[in-house]
């Protein structure tokens, strides 16, 4: 089976500090991955080393079988990424943002496909030709998830994407989450949402100083469980 998303001993030092010990990280078509962690434990390192955003010190990242230090405009056509505050221009609607998104990565879609991304993401039609500077976080996540639609991403990379929104918006987001699994989308996703993440994940790490020190399927536990073997692995 190909892997889409893979860490080969990769790590990051700052100076003195390592940021990201040896990580060796394999993801398939259609997993969803969760990585949880507390602020510091290395999980933003973790994505932006997969972005490209930053350097390896050590190892690589691959996406679609490509080392992103190597290929860093390419890995782009192949993954999408939704930050913890999606930005969007406030004064362009939501299907004039989604349009520009779409061309800016090469496609060139016609009004009614966009509308249809922009539905299936779950944004309310009558919010789809109105200003985003309006929209509430979870709107404008769901914005992120059409732009990935439309660039039909193999991966998808989160950083904290149920950090402030309410359990309604949240329940949504992870319905969103399991549709794009089961059309073959990868997800990468860091949180701190134990209980969110053992819902909708295949797959959970738990990060602590960088390393990842704990791998489990989300069937293994139950949330609770999980919950006390996280705090666990913290307060050691």
């Amino acid at each position: 089976m190909a892997f889409v998303l893979e860490a080969k001993n990769l790590s990051k030092n700052y100076q003195e500090k390592q940021a990201l010990k040896p990580l060796n990280l394999q993801l398939q078509p259609g997993e969803i991955y969760s990585l949880l962690g507390p602020n510091g434990a290395g999980k933003s390192t973790t994505i932006n080393l997969f972005l490209g955003f930053i350097e390896p010190t050590g190892g690589m990242a691959l996406i679609n079988n490509l080392e992103v230090a190597k290929h860093p405009v390419e890995i782009k056509k192949h993954l999408a990424y939704i930050p913890e505050q999606v930005v969007l221009y406030p004064n362009l609607s939501g299907f004039e943002n989604l349009s520009l998104l779409s061309s800016l990565a090469g496609f060139d879609y016609r009004a009614d496909t966009l509308n249809d991304f922009l539905i299936r993401s779950g944004l309310p039609s009558e919010a789809i030709n109105k200003r985003t500077g309006a929209y509430s976080k979870g709107m404008r996540q769901k914005v992120g998830i059409a732009a990935a639609l439309a660039k039909r991403a193999k991966v998808l990379l989160l950083d904290e994407p149920t950090s402030g929104l309410d359990p309604k918006a949240s329940n949504e987001f992870s319905e969103l989450l399991l549709q794009l699994s089961a059309e073959g989308t990868a997800v990468f996703m860091a949180t701190h949402d134990i209980f969110r993440a053992r819902e909708v994940s295949s797959r959970i790490g738990i990060m602590k100083a960088g390393e990842l020190v704990h791998e489990l399927s989300s069937g293994e536990l139950d949330a609770y469980e999980l919950e006390k073997l996280y705090l666990n692995y913290m307060h050691d």
